[in-house]
């Protein structure tokens, strides 16, 4: 069955990064575009990025744009998630979230999986 397993989380101060990992198992990861979403305590979920299944076209949210980065390396199926510039605002968990084809998706009802999550803390 397919997995997304997160980690790379933790407390930041601002300004101070983070790398995400998305390690994916039980489907053929290099076929799917992929996403990272996250949500704030007391919040609806909010799409942060995501890029096709080749990595060729990459998507941000306008406010991580400049900050933050997604990659992903198909030969290791994993999904990564670079955060500079770290905001107090960005503090959230942060899923991993495939789509349904190797095509671009930013819709929540458009994934067909998610992760459980890896928490990211903001703060001084």
């Amino acid at each position: 069955q397919v997995q997304l397993v997160e980690s790379g989380g933790g407390v930041a101060q601002p300004g101070g990064s983070l790398r995400l990992s998305c390690v994916a198992s039980g489907f053929t990861f290099r076929s799917y575009g992929m996403s990272w979403v996250r949500q704030a305590p007391g919040k609806g979920r909010e799409w942060v990025s995501g890029l096709y299944s080749d990595g060729s076209e990459k998507y941000y949210a306008d406010f991580v744009k400049g900050r933050f980065t997604i990659s992903r390396d198909n030969a290791k199926s994993t999904l990564y998630l670079q955060m500079n510039d770290l905001k107090p605002e960005d503090t959230a968990r942060y899923y991993c979230a495939k789509g349904p084809s190797g095509s671009f998706y930013y819709l929540d009802p458009d994934f067909d999986s998610w992760g459980q999550g890896t928490q990211v803390t903001v703060s001084s």
